[in-house]
């Protein structure tokens, strides 16, 4: 004998926003860190991790919501000196996204820019630094900004600037439905 429950007792489906606190739903982003002196410097440049849980003396793990934006850079040496600069700037992704995947990137990000050797990563740098000069975040920068920045790094083309008309054009199109 089959009992179907009625519509009075059967309880009513959970809420978006109870959903959005279960861990399952929304797959946060962790992003692997290190350092070991005179070696290896895996670091966040910019980001607003949820949390950093420490692994130990010189690895830690950043985790981070979904659509935050964080930077990391890596710089890796040997006994003769820098073998390699790189920096990305990624986007953490919800669970709707499309994520690529990137080592030490779980479950993966956006990349938005992908800047690899000294001469590149130093451009990127010098640009970061005009950002935050503006009194801007630039984990508040516009994905599409980041992403042009990476094209013309590719194209090796000159670097356009972000100005404070930009941002304030990028803020007023984010609140348009």
């Amino acid at each position: 004998m089959n009992v179907q429950p009625s519509a009075a007792t059967a309880a009513p489906p959970p809420s978006v926003a109870v959903l959005a606190g279960q861990a399952g739903v929304a797959p946060l982003t962790r992003v692997s860190l290190a350092y070991v002196e005179q070696r290896i410097d895996l670091y966040l440049r910019f980001g607003e991790p949820s949390r950093i849980v420490r692994l130990d003396r010189w690895r830690r793990v950043a985790v981070f919501l979904p659509g935050a934006m964080f930077c990391r850079i890596r710089w890796q040496a040997n006994d003769y000196g820098t073998i390699r600069w790189q920096l990305m700037v990624m986007q953490a992704c919800t669970p709707l996204d499309a994520a690529q995947r990137i080592p030490g990137v779980l479950p993966g990000a956006r990349l938005l820019l992908h800047a690899e050797g000294e001469p590149a990563v130093r451009a990127v740098l010098a640009q970061l630094d005009a950002i935050e000069a503006q009194a801007i975040a630039p984990a508040e920068v516009s994905s599409a900004y980041w992403r042009t920045l990476g094209n013309r790094l590719a194209a090796r083309l000159p670097l356009p600037a972000y100005t404070a008309e930009r941002h304030a054009a990028w803020l007023v199109g984010r609140m348009l439905p």
